[in-house]
């Protein structure tokens, strides 16, 4: 699936729970979704006009798109489960600490070692935020339908962040072996 599908995927996704303006759903994205997805404003407001055009979503309230909310229609949940039921496509991974870390002999132990010491930081952090987050879930009563799913995206995250944590344990006892083997 294209870039361009998978924001307008996200944009529909995202107002089949709840009607909401383009800001609010930037936020909406950025707060449930952040921990796996992530958009602009730059890429939301061209797909909710992308949308629109199609009959997928409908504007109510002002004329103007920063306050009006939009709403998806019955075609915008039909191209939504559409779009759903494709294979997801693979990412292509862009990791910029593991590129400095590849290429470390240039940039020094200490360096690479506070490279994975802030990823081990970011994944502590990660983890306490999804926590936060499946508490706020489990009290909220008025997405029990959506609960099942989006635990199953939290539970994703929470395992992604302990494999960080455990692999910057590793990592960092290596870099402490590596300096050890070269200062004898």
């Amino acid at each position: 699936m294209a870039r361009a599908d998978q924001t307008q995927t996200a944009v529909l996704g995202a107002l089949s729970v709840m009607p909401m303006t383009g800001y609010a759903l930037r936020e909406e994205i950025r707060t449930t979704l952040g921990h796996f997805w992530s958009e602009s404003f730059g890429q939301i407001y061209p797909a909710l006009a992308a949308l629109e055009r199609q009959g997928l979503v409908e504007r109510g309230g002002a004329a103007d798109t920063r306050s009006s909310t939009f709403v998806i229609t019955p075609a915008g949940t039909a191209r939504l489960r559409k779009r759903l039921a494709e294979p997801a496509q693979p990412a292509r991974p862009r990791n910029g600490m593991m590129l400095r870390l590849f290429f470390g002999r240039q940039l020094g132990p200490e360096a690479c070692r506070e490279l994975v010491e802030q990823a081990r930081i970011q994944a502590q952090d990660q983890l306490a935020h999804l926590a936060a987050v499946r508490r706020e879930l489990h009290d909220d009563h008025d997405h029990q339908k959506d609960s099942p799913y989006w635990l199953l995206t939290i539970s994703a995250g929470e395992h992604g962040a302990r494999a960080t944590i455990a692999w910057a344990e590793e990592a960092l006892g290596a870099l402490s072996a590596a300096s050890e083997a070269s200062h004898p």
